[in-house]
């Protein structure tokens, strides 16, 4: 399964990465934490390892560790502005529940 990511997200992401002046995407990954366990990591990417699966969508590189992978496959990246409220989410099918406040999720 892949990982994709919105026009919205992607033409933001765009943005960011040029004004950055550097880099070939975005870095996707979970870290364990919170009260149910895992959370979302974004970052800029500089380079690809070895063993990163990547995948490219609206002109974007989404790049994931093996790890990672295993709980993103099938997800969609998106971008929204709620007011004063801006931000990427994440829509991943696997997701079994998540937390009160909204920062980690378990499959």
């Amino acid at each position: 399964m892949s990982i994709t990511i919105t026009k919205t997200a992607a033409e933001h992401a765009q943005k960011h990465i040029t004004s950055r002046g550097k880099g070939i995407g975005l870095r996707l990954g979970v870290k364990t934490t919170g009260c149910s366990g895992l959370a979302y990591i974004i970052e800029f990417a500089d380079k690809i390892e070895n063993d990163d699966k990547v995948f490219e969508d609206n002109g974007i590189k989404l790049i994931i560790n093996p790890k990672s992978y295993v709980y993103l496959k099938g997800t969609q990246l998106d971008f929204s502005k709620e007011g004063i409220n801006e931000g990427f989410k994440f829509k991943n099918p696997n997701v079994k529940d998540t937390c009160g406040c909204g920062e980690s999720f378990n499959v």
